[in-house]
């Protein structure tokens, strides 16, 4: 893995540990990066956990990627969209472990998880997109509705509300806060537990689950290709 994540295996678990720049940012390189370390933890057979640094999951797209063109804006968010695909039908557990700030993809990388633990204190997470002057994109919308709760769902992404992490779970881009100290242990735990799961039976169960979800994630992505950003 290059160290724009790193990989660390141990009792089958995976920690995948998102490092780029002060805020993350999700660009193609760490994508492809995830990507690898992915394809690691399916061949490891492992439940997934995926972390930040201190502070931040993330801070969403690169937008110095953003900034180059048009197409390499659409080329990068494809690759995101894609990539959230990936997260939600991946055969073993995803669990994110998010140590503070999450928006943006950031936070559309909480909403492609199987479970997702924040940490207690003054962070914002929530899709800022409608801010920051960008349409969302129709799998971004696809993913929300799916994931947040309906009110959530309208103040989010119509509004680019921003929650603390105690807001963000009653919305639903957490399912646990807990104080920061605890979160790589409170994530181990959750892994720990959901290790105990038939693996065979929760992969054909989350692909049935999702199907509908997935289906229209194949759909918007095709869509996004021809639209845009607009």
């Amino acid at each position: 893995m290059t160290e724009l994540v790193t990989y660390s295996l141990q009792d089958g678990i995976a920690t995948l540990t998102l490092a780029n720049g002060k805020v993350n940012a999700i660009s193609p390189d760490l994508m492809a990066s995830f990507n690898r370390a992915l394809d690691q933890a399916e061949q490891d057979k492992a439940v997934v956990i995926v972390t930040g640094q201190p502070g931040i999951l993330s801070g969403g797209y690169d937008l110095k990627v953003m900034m180059t063109g048009p197409q390499a804006a659409l080329e990068m968010v494809e690759m995101g969209s894609r990539l959230a695909r990936r997260l939600l039908a991946h055969p073993f557990p995803v669990i994110m472990a998010c140590p503070g700030h999450a928006v943006a993809k950031g936070a559309f990388l909480l909403l492609s998880a199987d479970y997702r633990l924040g940490v207690d204190g003054a962070f914002n997470i929530g899709l800022n997109e409608v801010k920051i002057g960008m349409t969302l994109h129709q799998v971004g919308i696809a993913l929300a509705r799916d994931r947040l709760t309906p009110p959530a769902f309208q103040r989010s992404v119509n509004n680019a509300e921003m929650f603390n992490p105690q807001g963000a779970m009653a919305a639903g881009f957490l399912d646990q806060v807990v104080p920061a100290d605890q979160l790589m242990s409170a994530s181990n735990a959750v892994a720990q537990q959901l290790k105990g799961l038939n693996m065979a039976a929760h992969r054909k169960t989350k692909l049935k689950v999702r199907k509908a979800l997935l289906d229209t994630l194949d759909a918007a992505i095709e869509i996004d290709k021809v639209t845009g950003l607009n």
